[in-house]
């Protein structure tokens, strides 16, 4: 239990420790990262071995920087999804756009902010001419991500 290896790490170390909130998930290999200054952690799992360390560590260092919400468009939240039609719609129409053509215009802006929030579908950040898709495809054709988790502390 969790509860019991809090205790441990307390008797270990002599600080108290209280913990708010943890996750877990299950994946054929696992990456972990804690961003400089310890405020800010991700873990990455993938559908397989992955055979490059530096693989892991390039995409669990994406998900610390660019903060996506979901691995993919198709397992992004429907809360989420619908958000970003509404207010692409209401920026449509703040526009002057017709009502007609806010619906279009909304789920360009969607396709736009899978682009930009779903982590297959961003551009690396270590080389913005491909996406981390197409980055983990050059390593190895049937590696993707299968699960990840980003954390971070507040004050």
């Amino acid at each position: 239990m969790i509860s019991d290896l809090i205790s441990d790490q307390i008797g270990k170390i002599g600080e108290k420790i209280d913990l708010s909130y943890y996750g877990s998930f299950s994946a054929e290999h696992c990456f972990a990262y804690i961003h400089p200054g310890n405020k800010l952690s991700t873990i990455v799992g993938f559908n397989k071995k992955v055979d490059e360390e530096q693989v892991g560590k390039d995409v669990a260092m994406q998900i610390a920087a660019m903060n996506p919400v979901s691995i993919d468009k198709d397992d992004c939240p429907t809360d989420i999804i619908e958000k970003e039609i509404e207010i692409g719609k209401e920026q449509a129409i703040n526009e002057g756009k017709p009502a007609e053509m806010a619906e279009k215009i909304a789920i360009g802006k969607l396709n736009k902010f899978y682009k930009e929030s779903t982590l297959l579908n961003q551009d690396f950040v270590k080389d913005a001419k491909i996406t981390i898709a197409q980055y983990l495809q050059s390593k190895d054709k049937l590696l993707t991500v299968s699960a990840f988790k980003r954390y971070g502390l507040t004050n």
